[in-house]
């Protein structure tokens, strides 16, 4: 057996995608600037949401040296300046999330570097799904996967970035379809097809159907449930 069933990228804009093995799995889980950012992002969210005060997160170094940046866009710097404070800080946590490293579950093997649906070599047999948004605490949905006769090989579990969702990482059934499929399934299995989340939008995010999605690295702590055998041994 391989230990390295699926890929991943250091960052979703730039690098090259590569075999991801437990150790550099494990290695970015744990990673303090993985650690930094989604703590970041969770208190400034949590402090616009309860309306608390901004003073620390309006003066950190690392926001405005983002703020100078869209500022300079020659295009999009005007529209920037205009933003409420608020705005410009969730744009930069979401500039944060979206920095993370990440990794493409779905897929083994691309034929060259790039990311691009096109280039798929090879399937992992993996899929990813994803809800969010979700009115139930992410931790409850998952306990449904513990169920005896829940049909599905679940190899990763965890929180999202937002601490609002769920991201599981399951094996795919081949006599069930394609990945939109799967996913079709895997939602009703959860009792989540058709629920609307917070937003008042679907929780099922079906825009995962493509194999090249990525999924964000989560912290360790964020992890409900690994099964190191299976998710990286072909």
């Amino acid at each position: 057996m391989t230990n390295s069933k699926f890929c991943y990228q250091e960052n979703q804009f730039w690098g090259e995608c590569q075999p991801c093995t437990p150790e550099v799995f494990n290695q970015i889980v744990d990673s303090a600037d993985v650690d930094r950012k989604i703590s970041i992002r969770q208190a400034v969210d949590a402090a616009i949401s309860m309306g608390s005060p901004l003073d620390e997160w309006l003066q950190n170094p690392e926001f405005k040296k983002f703020c100078a940046t869209q500022e300079a866009k020659p295009r999009a710097g005007a529209a920037f300046k205009e933003l409420t404070p608020q705005q410009k800080l969730l744009q930069w946590t979401n500039f944060l999330k979206q920095s993370l490293p990440c990794f493409i579950f779905a897929v083994m093997q691309f034929e060259g570097k790039r990311r691009i649906q096109a280039e798929i070599k090879e399937l992992s047999g993996l899929f990813m799904f994803d809800a969010d948004h979700s009115l139930i605490p992410p931790f409850e949905i998952y306990k449904r996967t513990l169920l005896p006769d829940f049909p599905w090989k679940v190899r990763l579990a965890h929180a999202t970035s937002s601490n609002e969702g769920l991201r599981l990482v399951c094996e795919a059934r081949p006599e069930l379809g394609n990945i939109a499929d799967n996913q079709i399934c895997l939602a009703r299995d959860l009792g989540l097809m058709g629920v609307l989340g917070s937003t008042g939008k679907p929780v099922v995010d079906d825009s995962c159907i493509d194999a090249s999605r990525i999924s964000y690295a989560p912290r360790r702590k964020d992890i409900y449930y690994i099964d190191e055998e299976n998710l990286f041994n072909i």
